[in-house]
């Protein structure tokens, strides 16, 4: 973060900003001159096993190439890797593509990987994704549940080199999903010039400023922390697909209204995610440059189940009661996201209408009944708070909950406003009181049990409100050991009918991709990750 390219002076000037960094130019454009902008977040971080959140998975995205990529029908199908094969859904062999390169020149090798993997599972690292490597064998051995306590070991024991194109992945249990799991953030390579200590795992703190990966695109200087993060096209990428344009700029915002401004003047290429408040406009600003495409994002409450205040499951339950989630998709959002009362997206195979029943059901008189059985707003301190973050564009509909609540359980309800959604996060995390907060989950790989094992497990990767049931947890585990797809949603859809037993959280919405884009560039695909398909992109030549 201390050299300055071309991208940060991008800032200073409309017109620099004009012709290298996206929106407001007329003529023809060619793939070795467009630099698309992109809007995001500030991201929480750019190392790849602690990047959990969906603004630095954006950037990494275009860093990095993941093992497998998707089928139509969510099939992981080898992408830099050659093949990935089992007998036994434990023991893996994964043989990479030859001739792959990092951007510094290293060459990626199965060391690449299983480097990166310890370091991730590595529990002094308390990186994000560690949860991710739980099932590799020795994961325990790095991750002492008392954190006082040192590890017994630096690798992880499931982690075995063939030769340098092929290495050996050996679970504690079978696990149906974990082809599909390799497609993750958590799972890219490290170079070398990654670490300060490779054998101890100790990854170099600057890495993150300008991370090295294997992808279509790669950095260009620095990044600009509330700023930019600006990628160049990597020629010597090896995938199949080679980008059609020269980079690639993050566009950092602390409000999605801005993004949509700059979009409509011409200063920004891409709005991943048009604001609340323009959505009814979009259409007639746009033209066929709004777009709109399914997506495996949900949003939903979640109650800090540690708090005194939430411990009550009828207090749980009457706020959820209390939501009217038709009304607010419908009048808010235009009918642009769909009411969610389930646990896990439509997108997902698996997924149920309704898992959720009375408790998800609109019903203001049997919700103030259950309250006020429950202690009513005595119980909760005299008023609900919501988190949320402000560079989300999430107060409209924060503000229409509340209202909703306060009118039909006769208690005081407020937003909480954090200005980035890093900042909430590492709040809850430190389990600082902040009310209940808004979450949103894109999956990490299509399988219903990415909605149920990291969110909602005890130790799960992002289970921030302290949710534990061990019944849960033993159907999520039996699911996950089971020997086919179809024997392992039984499993899982029993563990979902738990969590609407407990309710730990109020299932709200679930999203699509609302994106709109600039005259400059063509071929916008948002796909259900909630990621722009960067290689799709093309300049506009007409």
């Amino acid at each position: 973060m201390l050299l300055r390219s071309l991208a940060a002076s991008c800032l200073l000037t409309a017109a620099v900003l004009a012709s290298a960094c996206g929106g407001g130019r007329s003529g023809p454009i060619d793939g070795d001159a467009l630099v698309v902008s992109i809007g995001i977040g500030e991201p929480k971080s750019l190392i790849p096993s602690s990047t959990t959140e969906s603004n630095g998975s954006d950037v990494l995205h275009a860093l990095f190439t993941p093992l497998v990529d998707y089928d139509d029908g969510f099939r992981p199908v080898e992408l830099a890797a050659e093949s990935i094969t089992s007998d036994d859904n434990r023991v893996w062999t994964i043989r990479l593509q030859p001739g792959w390169t990092f951007h510094n020149g290293e060459p990626v090798t199965a060391d690449s990987y299983i480097n990166a993997w310890n370091a991730g599972a590595w529990g002094p690292n308390a990186h994000d994704g560690n949860y991710f490597f739980e099932k590799i064998l020795g994961y325990d051995d790095l991750n002492p549940r008392d954190a006082r306590a040192e590890p017994k070991a630096k690798k992880l024991a499931g982690l075995r080199k063939v030769d340098d194109l092929t290495f050996e992945v050996t679970l504690r249990e079978p696990y149906v999903n974990f082809k599909s799991m390799l497609g993750y953030t958590a799972f890219y390579p490290l170079p070398l010039a990654a670490f300060s200590d490779v054998d101890n795992n100790v990854i170099d703190p600057r890495y993150q400023e300008a991370p090295i990966g294997q992808g279509p695109f790669r950095m260009k200087g620095v990044w600009q922390h509330d700023q930019l993060i600006e990628t160049e096209r990597y020629d010597a990428y090896a995938g199949p697909v080679k980008p059609k344009i020269a980079g690639v700029a993050f566009k950092i915002y602390q409000q999605q209204t801005t993004q949509y401004q700059d979009l409509l003047a011409g200063q920004l290429d891409i709005v991943p995610r048009l604001p609340i408040e323009n959505i009814g406009s979009a259409r007639a600003d746009l033209g066929d440059r709004y777009r709109q495409s399914p997506a495996s994002t949900i949003q939903f409450l979640s109650f800090p189940t540690f708090d005194p205040r939430f411990r009550d499951v009828r207090i749980r339950r009457a706020i959820s009661m209390a939501i009217d989630r038709d009304e607010i998709t419908r009048t808010l959002f235009l009918d642009s996201q769909k009411p969610l009362r389930s646990f896990v997206s439509p997108v997902v195979p698996g997924y149920r209408e309704n898992t959720c029943g009375e408790w998800c059901e609109f019903n203001p008189e049997r919700a103030r009944a259950l309250f006020e059985e429950a202690g009513g707003a005595p119980a909760v301190g005299g008023r609900i708070e919501i988190a949320y973050n402000v560079d989300g564009g999430h107060k409209p509909w924060i503000d229409a909950t509340c209202n909703q609540i306060r009118a039909n359980l006769g208690v005081e309800c407020i937003g909480n406003p954090q200005p980035k959604f890093a900042e909430l996060l590492t709040k809850v995390e430190k389990k600082e009181p902040v009310g209940l907060f808004r979450m949103g989950w894109i999956f990490d790989y299509p399988a219903m049990e990415n909605y149920l094992g990291p969110l909602y497990t005890t130790y799960g990767s992002s289970n921030y409100y302290g949710y534990s049931n061990p019944e849960f947890d033993r159907l999520v585990a039996l699911g996950d050991a089971a020997a086919t797809p179809e024997e392992a949603t039984a499993y899982y859809q029993k563990a979902e009918d738990i969590l609407a037993r407990d309710m730990p959280v109020v299932p709200l919405r679930y999203e699509q991709n609302n994106f709109g884009h600039s005259t400059r560039v063509r071929n916008v695909n948002m796909n259900l990750f909630f990621q722009v398909e960067l290689l799709d992109l093309e300049p506009n030549v007409d």
